[in-house]
């Protein structure tokens, strides 16, 4: 028997020092792919590419208990600015080792070697999933349609996030 779907509350932001609502394509990829998905946007948010305000904003939400994902976009790459690893990591309770992995594999195929200048990576903090995607709309759509929407829909097989959620803060 399949399992009724369950939406996921999810929460975007877009870090960039030079995006605004209207030139930010990247969050609104994300945005229309997970309203598509019929889940939940929570939130919705640019900040600046700064490791203690992108901190402050991704803590409250991993604290916030109505959220369940955050997906971050920006800040991946190797510049001096970039530093969304730096600020994410130190949050995170368990590293999702596979998703940036997965993540550069799959954009192999779009973009070859140049997939190795991403710092994608994934992981859990108090119960909350968190995702860091490069800041180009490409790499958003690839890690959305290639990776998290399956992984945050209860229906896929043989297993998924959704089935995690309420177990991830057990002792």
């Amino acid at each position: 028997m399949e399992k009724q779907f369950i939406p996921v509350n999810i929460a975007l932001l877009t870090i960039s020092d030079t995006r605004t609502i209207e030139n930010d394509t990247s969050g609104k990829v994300l945005r229309e792919r997970v309203l598509a998905a019929e889940h939940q946007l929570a939130a919705q948010q640019i900040v600046s590419d700064d490791i203690y305000q992108i901190r402050a904003i991704v803590s409250q939400w991993i604290a916030d208990p109505d959220i369940q994902t955050i997906i971050t976009t920006g800040g991946t790459g190797f510049t001096g600015r970039d530093g969304t690893p730096e600020a994410i990591n130190v949050l995170l309770d368990k590293e999702m080792m596979g998703f940036g992995e997965l993540f550069r594999q799959i954009s192999y195929q779009d973009i070859r070697t140049s997939t190795i200048q991403s710092r994608a990576v994934g992981g859990v903090a108090n119960g909350t999933f968190i995702f860091c995607l490069p800041g180009s709309s490409g790499a958003c759509k690839t890690a959305w349609d290639d990776i998290l929407k399956e992984q945050l829909d209860i229906r896929h097989r043989p297993c998924n996030f959704v089935e995690l959620m309420p177990r991830l803060l057990e002792k």
